[in-house]
């Protein structure tokens, strides 16, 4: 067995944590490939030089046989491992350096009980839906695949745009508002959350659309299958707007149409037998603190 481990920064409180990790896979004889960035984090900014047995810099030199990812940090950074590891066959562990993340969903306190567990093969394999995003009449994203949100933005004007949608080739609405969001059920608890959009289960086979901000109060959220595919054309004042896609924006023409669809793989994720989604869900919307409940 050998892992890799991804993370960008982490905080001096949690050196210790990190230190319980490292050790436990030394003892247990598990070959480390640590993304590079954060190693030389660690050793520069936190005096703490872990053992491994190699690197990587990106997906480019990612080592594909590892057995597992561990995502050091939160949510951004799992999407973030995501995008440096580009494997889709390895699951991926998302282990939280600070507050309780639906995607970083093992804490600290329960991080050596966890990787006991994953050792023994104690835990489940989720499969999560992707985005696969095509910028028609522009250049594509570097890498058109997303598991929370593709997202079309106002840009360079305080007006509203005027996005038109269709679903299957069928038109469903032309909508005035900041922006819209297209959501895989990873993503629903996301930034389509924030905006008002419901809550999916992660082994949902659905998209959620949401506008932002609309001007007509009318327009809500809906749920579609993610076999649709999703052709959105904006206009406005401008000549321009930002599409973004997770953590990546471009800024395209107005000329360009944006197709979004389910991409034809799937991206593992490793969950614990007692760490359900909807504990995560209790927990971090902080379900039943009020005591009346």
């Amino acid at each position: 067995m050998k892992v890799a481990v991804f993370g960008t920064q982490v905080t001096p409180d949690f050196i210790p944590v990190l230190q319980h990790f490292f050790r436990f896979l030394s003892e247990k004889t598990i070959p480390v490939h640590i993304y590079r960035p954060f190693f030389d984090h660690l050793v520069t900014d936190r005096n703490f030089t872990p053992r491994i047995f190699d690197y990587f810099n990106s997906h480019e030199d990612f080592d594909g046989s590892v057995d597992y990812i561990f995502s050091i940090g939160g949510d951004g950074t799992f999407l973030q491992s995501f995008l440096n590891t580009r494997n889709y066959h390895i699951p991926l562990v998302g282990v939280n350096s600070g507050r309780l993340g639906f995607l970083a969903d093992i804490s600290q306190e329960f991080l050596i009980d966890a990787m006991t567990d994953i050792i023994d093969g104690k835990y489940i394999t989720m499969e999560r839906s992707l985005l696969e995003v095509k910028l028609l009449g522009a250049p594509d994203f570097e890498f058109n695949y997303g598991l929370n949100e593709m997202t079309v933005l106002k840009t360079d004007s305080s007006s509203m745009i005027n996005i038109h949608a269709s679903i299957n080739g069928v038109f469903l609405n032309s909508i005035w508002a900041d922006g819209m969001i297209i959501a895989t059920p990873t993503g629903s608890t996301a930034y389509s959350l924030s905006v008002g959009g419901p809550i999916l289960s992660p082994d949902s086979e659905n998209f959620v659309i949401n506008a932002i901000a609309p001007h007509n109060l009318t327009v809500r959220p809906i749920v579609v299958p993610d076999t649709c595919i999703l052709d959105l054309q904006v206009e406005g004042r401008g000549t321009q707007y930002l599409t973004s896609l997770d953590s990546r924006s471009v800024i395209v023409d107005h000329t360009t149409t944006i197709r979004v669809k389910k991409a034809d793989f799937k991206l593992k994720t490793l969950h614990l037998h007692n760490q359900t989604f909807y504990q995560t869900l209790r927990n971090k919307l902080m379900w039943g603190m009020d005591k009346r409940n």
